[in-house]
């Protein structure tokens, strides 16, 4: 008969095992947990679907276009672009503990076991935000266990990699909203017109309740049921304390203004500079079209968000929306080369077609500064050389051929120098300026500046008959404001990969002096003229309050305004695709956009003056004569030259003696007040 006490020891024996047993077996989880915490923090998360599709940036770092193969309707923002109340209603309707568990809500997932168990099927869920974002970046719904156990594995790791803002941020941009429309910002619009940011109370409970069901709770499929849904989430809010019963009773009993379905329209930044880039990049940055819609690159862009809107806007109230009449817009900053703002087209979704980048329009009077540029860097003429403006045939090609022809409205100006023909754009004095100093010159400074469509040398060319794009027109009139000093143009400053790894970065560019600084001055000076009194600009001469240059152009079919800041260089063009003639109307919008897209561009910009390069001299003119004012002379101007281009004669017309100055030299010592208080300006 066995001994008590060896029955004792034994059970002893047995319990102290298990006790051991179980201790090694919750050791082993915890380590396997660990392991497995450690192994998930170190793997990388799949490329999601919206992770592969390359962003596009502005030169402010915000994402202002996606490249997606699927073309769905995607406008990721940041969280702090989105309504504080779509936020609270989200969360509230959603996952209220968000900020307080660990991606998986353990209290809820009990009690919907409960539930499931109690009703013999899957009645209640308990699925966490980030457990939905693992779910719609990573995996199918199917509602297999496989898929169960990859959503926790990628749901712990969103958690141990990102912080909660970020995967909340993530999640608003992602969840679908039914009707194509994928992310907060994208169902803003498409529902209401209006920015995530602008979503009032009655507006975010509404689009907070339509993930649960895309189909069921559309208000355009079902506005009983969206309705209904969108009370139920006003009184989770309540419940959670974000806002009142009264604030609730309130935004439920708001009329909803919905945009009318099939009349939305997907707002795209930018989309003919996007085009512009993605052609860039896959064409001469050596990326390909997959890397793009499945590369998870960012492409970092020159565009300045305020310019773009600026140029939008402009566009806009510069022209007929029900006319046929076509436009472009593109400027540059002449210091980098970098293109701040393109508009290619009045409206990107009746027309993709990108004028800013069309090599068929002639650019007209417009093209006249290349040419004068020549004259004046050439030192063959000055702004004071003369022609007499009247019907003439010239001959040209050893006078085997005949040109003849005529300014706007047969007006003739008599014997005019270069500055009054740039202003009244006088067509006669263009020509025998291109014979004297020689079309293939005139060709080979327009190649410095950079314009590389073909141009004809023929007598015509100084009248703009050879096409040219405004994009080239802007990056040429870009050199002339940078003292001479072509800057490459620039749109893409660096692409980096789905690691963060830099794959293309922008070369830095030095520039190169194609031009005399002085002679690049002294145009601008002329063309000054331009917006003054008599000019063919002057009728927008109120809308801009700091200095500018350029110069319009017409031709039967294109009208051009291209001009300049210090800042900013840009090409206006208006014209109608079809090779219909323009009206005088239609020739009056080009140079109103310029202005006003100058002016909202820049007005957070201080007015500056051009800078006065060395080698330019100024001198007292009598108008007259053309010749160094006297002490006597009634009427004399202050005119800029070239050193050693300015006039040494006094004028004889009026008698006294000649107690002024020739000119200031080219050395800064001995130049004028006038001189000296424009550099003191320009510091």
């Amino acid at each position: 008969m066995p001994q008590p006490h060896n029955t004792k020891s034994k059970r002893k024996s047995r319990f102290a095992a298990l006790i051991k047993l179980m201790l090694a077996m919750t050791v082993a989880v915890i380590v396997s947990v660990g392991i497995l915490l450690g192994y998930l923090y170190q793997k990388s998360l799949p490329v999601a679907d919206t992770d592969r599709n390359s962003r596009l940036l502005d030169s402010q770092g915000s994402i202002m276009a996606t490249f997606s193969a699927s073309g769905r309707n995607y406008e990721p923002v940041a969280l702090k672009q989105i309504s504080p109340m779509l936020i609270q209603a989200t969360l509230a309707v959603e996952d209220r503990k968000f900020y307080d568990h660990i991606g998986f809500d353990l209290k809820g997932m009990g009690r919907a076991i409960l539930v499931n168990l109690k009703e013999m099927e899957r009645a209640q869920g308990a699925s966490t935000l980030t457990q939905q974002l693992a779910r719609n970046l990573y995996l199918s719904h199917a509602k297999t266990w496989t898929r169960k156990f990859k959503e926790a594995m990628y749901t712990a790791q969103l958690e141990m990699k990102y912080s909660k803002n970020e995967i909340l941020q993530m999640y608003l941009n992602e969840i679908y909203y039914g009707h194509g429309a994928n992310g907060i910002e994208a169902a803003s619009q498409m529902y209401f017109g209006k920015s995530a940011s602008e979503l009032d109370l009655a507006e975010s409970a509404m689009l907070a309740g339509i993930p649960k069901g895309p189909t069921y709770y559309s208000p355009y499929n079902h506005m009983d049921n969206a309705k209904r849904r969108q009370k139920i989430v006003l009184s989770t809010m309540v419940e959670t304390g974000d806002i009142t019963k009264q604030e609730a009773d309130t935004a439920a009993a708001e009329v909803l203004r919905f945009k009318p379905q099939g009349q939305q329209q997907v707002r795209v930044t930018a989309p003919f500079f996007r085009d512009y880039v993605k052609n860039l990049v896959t064409t001469q940055l050596g990326v390909s079209e997959e890397q793009l819609d499945h590369g998870g690159l960012n492409i970092y862009t020159t565009l300045d968000p305020h310019a773009q809107a600026a140029a939008e806007q402009a566009v806009a109230q510069g022209m007929d929306a029900q006319s046929e009449l076509e436009t472009a817009l593109v400027s540059i900053d002449p210091r980098t080369g970098y293109v701040k703002a393109m508009v290619g087209g009045k409206n990107y979704k009746t027309s993709q077609f990108n004028h800013a980048l069309a090599k068929t329009r002639q650019p007209g009077s417009s093209f006249k500064p290349i040419m004068y540029l020549t004259a004046l860097s050439s030192k063959t003429m000055t702004g004071l050389s003369t022609f007499n403006s009247e019907p003439t045939l010239f001959h040209y090609d050893d006078n085997r051929k005949t040109y003849q022809p005529s300014n706007f409205g047969d007006k003739y100006l008599g014997e005019i120098n270069m500055q009054e023909a740039i202003a009244a754009s006088d067509n006669i004095y263009a020509v025998n300026t291109l014979l004297k100093v020689g079309a293939d010159n005139v060709i080979t400074m327009a190649r410095k500046l950079g314009i590389i469509s073909p141009l004809h040398s023929v007598p015509s060319l100084a009248l703009g008959t050879s096409p040219i794009s405004p994009f080239e027109m802007a990056s040429a009139f870009a050199v002339m404001s940078n003292s001479g000093k072509r800057m490459p143009p620039v749109a893409v400053l660096k692409i980096t990969d789905a690691a963060g790894e830099v794959i293309y970065q922008a070369p830095e560019a030095t520039g190169d002096q194609v031009v005399d600084p002085a002679a690049a001055y002294v145009l601008t000076h002329l063309m000054e003229s331009v917006f003054e009194s008599g000019g063919t600009g002057s009728r927008v001469s109120s809308m801009i309050k700091r200095p500018v240059a350029g110069k319009t152009g017409t031709t039967d079919t294109d009208a051009w305004m291209v001009g300049y800041t210090p800042e900013l260089a840009t090409a206006v063009w208006v014209g109608y695709d079809k090779g219909r003639d323009i009206t005088t109307m239609d020739g009056h919008r080009a140079a109103p956009i310029f202005a006003q897209f100058t002016e909202k561009a820049l007005e957070n910009v201080p007015p500056k003056i051009f800078a006065i390069p060395n080698g330019v001299v100024t001198a007292y003119v009598d108008k007259s004569s053309g010749k160094l004012a006297s002490a006597d002379c009634p009427d004399k101007k202050l005119e800029v030259f070239i050193a050693g281009t300015e006039p040494t004669e006094y004028c004889s017309l009026h008698g006294g003696e000649q107690k002024q100055p020739a000119a200031n030299s080219g050395n800064p010592e001995e130049r004028s007040w006038w001189s000296h208080f424009k550099r003191w300006l320009t510091d």
